[in-house]
């Protein structure tokens, strides 16, 4: 079975194209989604109110995300320590999900710093989804409660899009001018090909 994994920067549309690939039945292991429901249990949940106080709760007892955020995305080390925790348990739990999935020809994890954290060892091919910097902040804005400093905030906190095409096996370029779907067909049917190659 060849892995696949799939990233971009925030507002790249990385999620959107990871769909379109779950639509051509391909299994999509979306990191972000399975990384909240891991901050949601309450072993992880306790181990994040004892570092940065009980503050950061909404009036439900759950962790309240924009504080989270907030924090994490001007403290480096905070950064740091999140990502610590939280990535080994997405780790362990994408691996188990690959083997329940091991009758795919290919799968597919969608992450948004896959290169930053050094996951993208782990893949056969790394796709890459690019957009220009004023598109991608526009999209945010547009489609979450985020200000644009907050936006960029993120986006700092990230690798430059140009070092991620660099370590890039392959590119989907998805700007409001590009048909993204054509380019994913094609890497569906290229990646079908490896996986027979492979096997």
């Amino acid at each position: 079975m060849l892995k696949v994994g799939l990233t971009g920067s925030i507002g790249s549309g990385k999620s959107t194209v990871a769909k379109v690939f779950a639509l051509l039945d391909v299994p999509v292991y979306f990191s972000d989604i399975e990384a909240k429901k891991i901050v949601d249990q309450p072993e992880v949940t306790n181990i994040i109110i004892e570092k940065f106080g009980t503050d950061i709760l909404s009036e439900d007892g759950r962790i309240d995300r924009n504080k989270l955020a907030n924090i994490i995305f001007n403290n480096l080390d905070a950064l740091q320590w999140l990502n610590a925790l939280i990535h080994p348990r997405v780790r362990k739990h994408f691996l188990l999900w690959v083997y329940m999935n091991n009758n795919s020809p290919y799968i597919i994890q969608e992450s948004a710093i896959m290169l930053e954290t050094g996951f993208s060892k782990y893949f056969d091919k790394v796709v890459v989804i690019t957009c220009p910097v004023e598109e991608r902040i526009n999209r945010v804005l547009s489609r979450d409660k985020m200000t644009r400093e907050q936006i960029v905030d993120r986006m700092e906190n990230q690798w430059p899009e140009e070092l991620k095409v660099q370590k890039a096996d392959l590119v989907i370029n998805n700007d409001d001018y590009t048909l993204a779907i054509p380019q994913i067909v094609e890497l569906h049917q290229y990646f079908l090909q490896l996986s027979k190659e492979k096997s």
